[in-house]
C-alpha cells in the first residue's frame, strides 16, 4: 500500500491555502468519519464537510 501523506521538507514554508485536490481529498475523508454514525465526532465532521463543500468548487 502506498502511503498518500507527501513527505514533508523541513525546510520549505507551510501553504496558507488547501489545492484544490486536497480540499476534495479532505472532504471525502470527512464525509467518511460522518458516515460512521451518530456521535459527536461524526456530527463535527458532517458539518466540516458541509461547510467545505459550499466553498470549493465541484470535481465534476
Amino acid at each position: 500500500m502506498s502511503n498518500l501523506i507527501p513527505v514533508q521538507d523541513a525546510s520549505a514554508s507551510r501553504l496558507e491555502m488547501l489545492t484544490l485536490d486536497e480540499a476534495h481529498d479532505l472532504l471525502r475523508l470527512l464525509q467518511l468519519i460522518a458516515a460512521e454514525g451518530p456521535d459527536e465526532l461524526s456530527e463535527e465532521a458532517e458539518w466540516f464537510a458541509r461547510e467545505i463543500a459550499a466553498r470549493v468548487p465541484s470535481e465534476n
